[in-house]
């Protein structure tokens, strides 16, 4: 059982900022990006509190946490650990979304003996490039061309480190709708924070990693239970999902049909009701 409130730990970088809801085993919430503010996880925390005590942390990069680098794959598993270490807590599940599904796995590889289980939704897979490609295409292909040609001018400067906070703003603007199963019910995009220089460092390590092939060599020796819930609908497809957890032996998937990249905005229900058989 967690005691609901906020926190702060301390890492050598500085701090690690987050809160806590919810009762059960503890699990850390991991938002996605990267390189974003991680407040739109509130509602997935409150879906899943009947079953854990969930930890949402923001990822380093944005304030209340430090903004220091690096901005590596291995920055962030040290975090996540700094922060089971921090609350005292010597495992938890690992519930990751988008690129805090891939990061989930990589603590997966990394750290297995610290994950009580591994529940990731709707991730950049583990191979071959997690769906990256698939993701900017499905995301841009119902763009009006000029659209399309500047989410992709965007991404570019991006990526290269160039541009800033309002561009990142421009372009999820751009393709938020198309993250849903139905663009024209979307919700409206949360009021995200973003930083420029963890996108591209964290895409880089993340590209390198992909490279080494490490959570092809490492998964395989998770052997706790792993459940993967997708959108049916998502601009990342499916089988990203379905390939990743045949890297993990008995690892459950469950696509979730008219739900896109955010299932439990769009089925409310989706994530907390295959975690409670799986548990």
């Amino acid at each position: 059982m967690g005691d609901n409130g906020s926190f702060t730990v301390e890492i050598p970088a500085g701090s690690i900022a987050g809160t806590r809801l919810g009762h059960g085993p503890p699990a850390l919430v991991l938002h996605g990006g990267p390189g974003l503010s991680g407040e739109y996880t509130e509602q997935l925390a409150l879906e899943l509190a009947d079953s854990f005590d969930t930890i949402r942390y923001q990822q380093r990069g944005q304030e209340p946490t430090t903004v220091r680098e690096p901005y590596t794959v291995e920055a962030h598993v040290d975090d996540a650990m700094a922060v089971l270490d921090g609350l005292g807590l010597e495992r938890a599940w690992m519930v990751g979304h988008s690129w805090g599904g891939h990061l989930a796995m990589h603590l997966a590889a990394a750290q297995a003996d610290r994950l009580l289980g591994l529940i990731v939704i709707d991730p950049l897979g583990a191979v071959p490039d997690g769906g990256e490609k698939e993701l900017e295409e499905n995301l841009t292909k119902r763009l009006a061309p000029e659209a399309a040609e500047r989410v992709n001018a965007l991404d570019g400067e991006l990526l290269a480190g160039r541009g800033g906070e309002a561009e990142i703003t421009e372009m999820m603007r751009l393709v938020w709708p198309f993250y849903f199963a139905d663009p024209a019910a979307a919700p409206p995009m949360p009021p995200f924070r973003s930083s420029v220089s963890v996108y591209s460092g964290t895409w880089d390590s993340i590209r390198s990693h992909f490279a080494a092939g490490t959570l092809v060599s490492n998964l395989p020796g998770f052997s706790e239970r792993a459940l993967f819930v997708h959108g049916r609908e998502s601009p990342i497809p499916p089988g990203r999902s379905e390939e990743s957890a045949r890297l993990i032996d008995g690892a459950r998937v469950e696509v979730v049909p008219g739900a896109g990249h955010f299932p439990w905005l769009e089925r409310p229900g989706s994530i907390a009701a295959p975690v409670r058989e799986l548990l």
